[in-house]
């Protein structure tokens, strides 16, 4: 059966979070071994005590949900969350910059922001809001970003009209270099979009969902051995 639980980062980041809402995440998290729980930056903290002494990591995100804020802000939360304790850090790209072709803005900034997560020994994820660029965008992101030595490319937000695609993650594990992985996220709510994702070659799963998927892979296991 496939360890479905250690690919998944549990996920929510809704603006109406509660307290409540993060406790269950991480409470969730612990009880299904999910590799991390991603949350908005100003939970990270509470979400790092509530995960303390076990192997799940905190993720939270940066230049949430659009990507075009300015470099120079998104170092900022970028320390502040490593601060607090975040282990993995999903940056949103400059999606605008992207769809504009600006290719040395997209360089540029992730050339500024490495050595900042590489000092304190943290994980890079870098979103590029993949259902919204061509394949053209796509690959050209896969060569500076993979140039760039970064842990993961994601394919999205959550927050564009389209989320994750198996063509997507096909094409990013076809452009990307060996070691950096792909982090499928937006719209994955059941077992066998999630299996899916992994076959194109996701190593990571970012939803809401982790339990229904868990559930899903359990069931799916058990009509296997009749």
């Amino acid at each position: 059966m496939l360890a479905v639980n250690q690919y998944i980062d549990h996920t929510i980041l809704k603006p109406t979070c509660l307290v409540a809402d993060i406790q269950k995440l991480c409470d969730e998290a612990k009880q299904y071994q999910f590799a991390a729980v991603c949350v908005p930056p100003n939970f990270v903290k509470l979400a790092k005590e509530l995960v303390n002494g076990t192997s799940v990591q905190v993720a939270t995100v940066i230049g949430f949900p659009f990507g075009y804020s300015a470099t120079e802000a998104k170092i900022a939360e970028i320390i502040l969350a490593m601060v607090d304790g975040a282990d993995e850090l999903d940056v949103v790209a400059n999606i605008s910059a992207i769809k504009n072709g600006d290719w040395m803005a997209i360089a540029d900034e992730i050339n500024h922001i490495m050595p900042i997560v590489r000092s304190k020994g943290k994980k890079i994820k870098v979103i590029i809001e993949s259902g919204v660029l061509t394949d053209e965008e796509i690959i050209k992101c896969c060569d500076i970003y993979g140039v760039a030595g970064i842990d993961y490319l994601k394919t999205s937000t959550g927050y564009a009209e389209k989320g994750a695609t198996v063509e997507a993650v096909q094409l990013f594990r076809k452009h990307l270099p060996d070691a950096v992985h792909i982090k499928a996220s937006g719209g994955i709510r059941d077992y066998a979009t999630a299996k899916q994702m992994i076959d194109a070659g996701a190593t990571r799963i970012g939803c809401s969902a982790g339990v229904a998927i868990v559930t899903g892979a359990q069931m799916a296991d058990s009509k296997s051995n009749y």
